[in-house]
């Protein structure tokens, strides 16, 4: 790899931005390709330009075969996230259930009673106000947000700031009567139908969890599908 796009692939990987290394196996040619037409500035055409997206997605490394050529795809992703809004029992199975899975967590929570280091040791906490915590932790299309505290005042708020980015994942707890109200509250502030139709809620897949690891289970497994299926096939919801 040349110096300069080694400090460039340095700067990328600083700035936590998805970038694909494209390796043409017999020339020996590289170029970067990026998830997004506008950071890309790439010659090496729409077949391949696409198979290195495809392969950002699916977080897999690998020599594929594409526009006539042989390559080698590295993909260097940011880790994914998850950034819960309440420190609540489902909060302290979801985080290391997460954890595990490997995205970073931020358990977001202003009552300091319920966000403590002894609740949930080893993870990133936030005391500030969800709509300030969104603000400083930015979700991106690697970024999952769960919102679980059942307080509007601390609810919504997360969900207005994860509505207006990429975050791959919206999910609310709530029964579908509460959603009802959050989905009413949220157009009340502006926000079009076909917004609000990516929250998740009631958060989960259907598996009839009902203690609080076992919901964690549910919303996990929501996370992961959404994350792993293509946007065609759909989701499924959590039953009430």
């Amino acid at each position: 790899m040349k110096d300069m796009d080694l400090k460039e692939l340095i700067a990328e990987r600083a700035a936590k931005r998805p970038v694909a290394l494209v390796t043409d196996l017999k020339s020996g040619s590289q170029e970067f390709v990026y998830d997004n037409e506008e950071a890309t500035k790439s010659s090496l055409g729409s077949e391949i330009t696409l198979a290195a997206r495809e392969a950002l997605r699916a977080d897999q490394s690998g020599i594929v075969e594409a526009g006539g050529r042989r390559l080698f795809i590295q993909v260097h992703n940011p880790p994914q996230r998850l950034l819960i809004v309440g420190a609540v029992h489902i909060a302290q199975a979801l985080a290391p259930i997460a954890a595990l899975a490997g995205y970073g967590v931020t358990v977001i929570d202003p009552r300091r009673a319920f966000a403590t280091d002894s609740r949930f040791p080893g993870l990133s906490l936030s005391s500030d106000w969800p709509d300030e915590a969104m603000a400083a932790l930015k979700p991106d299309r690697r970024t999952a947000v769960v919102t679980l505290t059942h307080d509007p005042k601390l609810d919504d708020p997360a969900l207005e700031a994860a509505l207006r980015s990429d975050a791959f994942y919206i999910g609310a707890l709530g029964s579908r009567k509460t959603h009802g109200a959050r989905l009413a509250r949220l157009k009340a502030a502006g926000f079009e139908d076909t917004v609000l139709a990516r929250i998740h809620g009631p958060v989960g897949l259907s598996i009839h969890a009902e203690s609080p690891a076992e919901i964690a289970i549910s919303i996990m497994a929501q996370i992961t599908a959404v994350r792993r299926q293509p946007p065609e096939t759909g989701r499924q919801e959590r039953a009430a």
